[in-house]
This record gives C-alpha cells, sequence and structure tokens, in this order.
C-alpha cells in the first residue's frame, strides 16, 4: 500500500510553504460541484461528496499529520455535514424533474422559511462555538460560523432557493481571512473564486427564477387549498 501512502502525504511546496495535494484535490471537487449547481445538474451532489471526503482529512492537521498542524474542527465537522445533506439533495433533485432540463425550479424562500433560516443559524453559531471551543479549534467563533452558514447553504441549495448563494457569499467572507491565517491557502484561494462564483451563481438563478415555471411553493399550495 505504500503507492496509497504516498497519494494521502503527496505534498506540494511553494516558497516557504508546504501544501497538500489533497487539499488541491478535494477544493477542486468542491468548485466542480459549485458549477454543476450553478447549470442545475445532479451530478453537483456526487462530486461534492468525493469532496467532503477528502477535505475531512485536510482539515484535522493535528489528526492526520499535516503540514498544517492546527485542527480547524468546523471545517471539518462542516465536511460530514456536507455529505450527510447531500444525500439529501441528490434525492431531492432526482425527484424535482423541470421542463427546462434542469434538475430543479429556482425559487426565493417564503418568508417563513427565511425566518427559520435566521433562527437556525443564530442557533447554530451559538452551539458549534461552544462545542468547536471544548475541541479546542482554531478560532472557535469564526469556524462556527462557516460551518452553521455552509450547512444552511447547502440545505438551500437542496430545496432550490435562490438565497442559498448570498449564504455562501457571507461564509466566504469570513473564511477567507480564517483561512489564510490558519495556512490553508488552497481554501482560502478556492474561497475567494468562491465568492466571485457565487454572485455569478446567484445571478443566474435569479434570472431562472423569473423565467422558468416553478413548483408550487408552500405559500401557493395553502392558497389552493383554502375554499374561500
Amino acid at each position: 500500500m505504500n503507492w496509497l501512502n504516498e497519494l494521502v502525504s503527496a505534498e506540494l511546496h511553494i516558497g516557504g510553504s508546504t501544501i497538500l495535494w489533497r487539499e488541491i484535490v478535494g477544493n477542486g471537487f468542491g468548485l466542480a460541484s459549485a458549477i454543476l449547481g450553478m447549470r442545475r445538474r445532479v451530478g453537483a451532489w456526487p462530486v461534492g461528496m468525493i469532496g467532503n471526503v477528502v477535505l475531512f482529512t485536510v482539515f484535522l492537521g493535528g489528526v492526520f499529520h499535516a503540514p498544517q498542524e492546527k485542527d480547524l474542527w468546523g471545517q471539518a465537522a462542516r465536511q460530514v455535514f456536507f455529505f450527510a445533506v447531500s444525500l439529501y439533495g441528490w434525492w431531492r433533485w432526482r425527484q424535482a424533474r423541470n421542463g427546462d432540463g434542469g434538475a430543479i425550479a429556482p425559487r426565493w424562500a417564503t418568508w417563513r422559511e427565511r425566518v427559520g433560516l435566521l433562527v437556525a443559524a443564530a442557533v447554530g453559531v451559538v452551539v458549534f462555538t461552544y462545542v468547536l471551543g471544548l475541541l479546542g479549534s482554531w478560532g472557535p467563533l469564526s469556524d462556527a460560523w462557516i460551518l452553521t452558514g455552509s450547512i444552511l447553504a447547502t440545505y438551500g441549495m437542496a430545496r432550490g432557493w435562490v438565497e442559498f448563494w448570498l449564504i455562501w457569499v457571507a461564509v466566504d467572507a469570513v473564511g477567507v481571512p480564517l483561512l489564510f491565517s490558519a495556512g490553508f491557502y488552497p481554501s482560502a484561494i478556492l474561497y475567494i473564486i468562491y465568492g466571485g462564483f457565487c454572485v455569478a451563481g446567484f445571478v443566474t438563478w435569479l434570472r431562472l427564477e423569473r423565467r422558468i415555471p416553478a413548483m408550487p411553493r408552500p405559500a401557493d399550495v395553502v392558497a389552493a387549498g383554502d375554499p374561500s
């Protein structure tokens, strides 16, 4: 199994910095998943799940003896949540067929759904900050927001909410300085790319939301069933 050990421990040296090829490869899968997601292709989910598995080992540098010795437990944990939520997104997008060839019809979240997102964000940040602090995560508050926002954004993508792109922008705004400070340079650079990509994705889905007949929204279903 020497080839496997060499693959796992392969490094890239740039200047005085050591970077794992795993970090580059994992983020490559993440970017490919985001591109497929913007195009509303079901393949976005399994591709992203491969990247989640790879990046899980990267962000626990102390556990897996990576060049970056800092353990970002929030970053690692979000890969687990990504994987779990992606199973739901994969199933949902396979069920939600749309006439234009996309896997789902983009729509705005209802006000009730937005309130749910805000409550979940507040609770998630508080709980995860406490838990990640106990685990010794580096930068627990920032790490907690990245974890919480990532979960909510992935869930929003699975539901087809246009707002999920904006949540990703907020995650990137915190993630870039955190990752640069912790020495995860490929991930930090990719977060910058993600930020611009998320803006483009938001504009794309916004245009699609205005053009594509969407699935019945929760408010529409209630109104249709109201005898008055």
